[in-house]
């Protein structure tokens, strides 16, 4: 017996059928499956400006499928336009409200299935977290990476730019030379071409089966991203019909592939926080040692910029995220469903790797291990995370003083106006989702470090907020507990000793027990930043790290 559609009970009831036909909607369209084509078209920056048009080839794939497409939007604030400034305190709270916005209109509407349209750092997640909570058949279409130039032979992305911004600003590079650098950064419409948090969650929403094989990592521009878009539209139809739900296909082992997948092309750090929040709506627990524990037993195999020499485009040439699985081969869960209806090792098995030296064999890695560490010890007894890929073999293991800062602001100013030292560990505190509140990106502390010479292979920054993910260089973050919440990293003071041994996966203070039980008696909480509005409302509800900074409603 066929499963009777959501939508159904909308035209048991007097008025939606009204309201519909009232938009020109025909009785013929209002009997088929309704598809949510849930967008986050913007013309707020490149990642997102294209997708409105990129609705259009869903839209055709859906009503060839025999489905009728019902679009809406939702936010997309962009990570770029963000850094630096108070805004970024508003980027990764940006998760929820998409979340709750796609939940919202989908439950009112009662939608049969969904699609998904995004491309960038908070969107992919904040459109997973709700299609988990969902859990109606659901298929997302990625909206590729943007095109990137080269300068004087040498690959760029925007990756780069702050760093090119600090070399011109201390007069290593000219204006003229800044600018023409930056310009070639970003070419056109799409993620920004490095491994970036955009462009890892669109490799790991294919990798956990919620798209097309291909999708993950294909060019923005082009004819191969509308193929796929309408190719999407048609699946859906046929994943409403089969009643196929995302909570079949993001299974824990799914999970465990998609963390694989992050190992091995050495993705963003922030996907630790994205990948526990989508899976805990599913009611799936991804601790951190599990992240750990793939990353030791999964090679780093796919050297993308910021931390490798190639760029999405090359990984897209090499045969993506298909061939890259198909690498990885025996280490996957190969029998998970997936939204094509067949399981990841039917999906990859005639994949090929084009260009063997993006996508390395396993017996010739990059780096032995996967591309993010995670850290604990007594300044982080929850965990703290690092792109361990990203660190100059010499500063694997560091020791030196801490020179602590409460705002990244003031962090980067004192390396720009050399006031820190090689050997040096800057410690940035209460920028952790509570404290900030929000969690801003250190990126532009990151940035100026490393454009320092003398700081670049030499000094450290480890804080309770978070990093681009274009960071590179000896940045520790995601430091639990946050300092908001009287973690150690509170009561760190100038002069300290901060121990890092990332192959040991230790970040240590050299303060005795007792030393450190004195100095939390004495710790105050700082007074709220924020008093108003939805940053508020972040502050108090949100996580700690460790957990994905979801919002946690307090005990009733």
């Amino acid at each position: 017996m066929k499963k009777p559609l959501r939508s159904e009970t909308l035209w048991k009831l007097p008025e939606p059928p009204f309201i519909f036909k009232s938009m020109g909607y025909l009785d013929e369209e209002l009997k088929k499956p309704l598809v949510a084509v849930a967008n986050s078209w913007s013309e707020c920056h490149p990642g997102h400006y294209h997708l409105r048009e990129l609705a259009n080839y869903v839209y055709q794939g859906i009503y060839m499928g025999g489905g009728t497409p019902v679009g809406f939007n939702t936010i997309a604030p962009c990570d770029g336009v963000a850094a630096g400034h108070e805004g970024m305190k508003y980027i990764l709270p940006s998760r929820d409200i998409i979340a709750a916005s796609i939940e919202m209109m989908v439950q009112a509407h009662r939608f049969d299935g969904m699609v998904c349209i995004c491309t960038c750092d908070k969107i992919v997640p904040g459109m997973l977290i709700a299609t988990a909570r969902l859990n109606i058949p659901t298929i997302f279409v990625t909206g590729g990476f943007m095109l990137s130039g080269s300068y004087g032979g040498i690959k760029l992305t925007n990756a780069q730019l702050a760093e090119i911004f600090a070399k011109w600003k201390s007069g290593r590079v000219s204006e003229e030379e800044y600018r023409e650098m930056a310009r070639v950064c970003m070419l056109s419409c799409g993620a920004c071409s490095m491994i970036g948090t955009a462009n890892t969650m669109c490799c790991l929403t294919e990798a956990l089966g919620m798209s097309l094989p291909g999708n993950g990592a294909v060019l923005a521009v082009g004819s191969q991203l509308p193929h796929i878009a309408k190719q999407a539209g048609l699946q859906i139809v046929k994943l409403i019909e089969s009643d196929l739900k995302p909570s079949q296909i993001m299974t824990r082992d799914a999970f465990e592939n998609a963390i694989r997948v992050l190992m091995a092309i050495g993705g963003s750090t922030n996907a630790i926080l994205h990948l526990p929040a989508i899976a805990h709506e599913l009611g799936i627990k991804l601790t951190l040692d599990l992240f750990d524990d793939v990353s030791r037993d999964t090679p780093w195999i796919c050297p993308l910029n910021p931390n490798g020499p190639y760029v999405l485009q090359d990984l897209e040439e090499a045969g993506g995220i298909p061939a890259l699985m198909q690498r990885l081969g025996g280490k996957l869960h190969l029998n998970e469903v997936t939204v094509t209806g067949r399981t990841v090792g039917e999906n990859i098995r005639e994949a090929k790797v084009l260009r063997p030296e993006v996508i390395k064999p396993l017996s010739e890695p990059e780096f032995k291990e996967g591309g993010i560490a995670v850290l604990k010890g007594n300044l982080a007894p929850n965990c703290a995370i690092v792109r361990q890929i990203g660190v100059n073999p010499e500063m694997l293991t560091h020791k030196g003083p801490a020179k602590v800062f409460d705002k990244e602001e003031d962090a980067t100013e004192a390396i720009m106006q050399g006031r820190i030292s090689p050997g040096d560990v800057l410690i940035i505190k209460y920028e952790g989702p509570k404290g900030g509140p929000g969690m801003r990106e250190m990126h532009y502390a990151a940035s100026a470090l490393c454009a320092n010479p003398e700081l670049e292979s030499t000094t450290a920054l480890v804080t309770d907020g978070r990093f681009s993910g274009g960071t590179r260089g000896p940045c520790i973050g995601l430091v639990s507990p946050e300092a908001a919440e009287g973690g150690p990293i509170a009561i760190i003071q100038d002069g300290d000793i901060i121990h890092i041994d990332i192959p040991h996966r230790k970040l240590h203070v050299e303060l005795s027990d007792g030393e450190m039980r004195e100095r939390l008696a004495k710790w105050k909480p700082l007074k709220p930043k924020v008093k108003q509005g939805f940053l508020a409302i972040y502050g108090r509800l949100a996580s700690s790290a460790d957990e994905g900074a979801i919002l946690k409603l307090p005990s009733l």
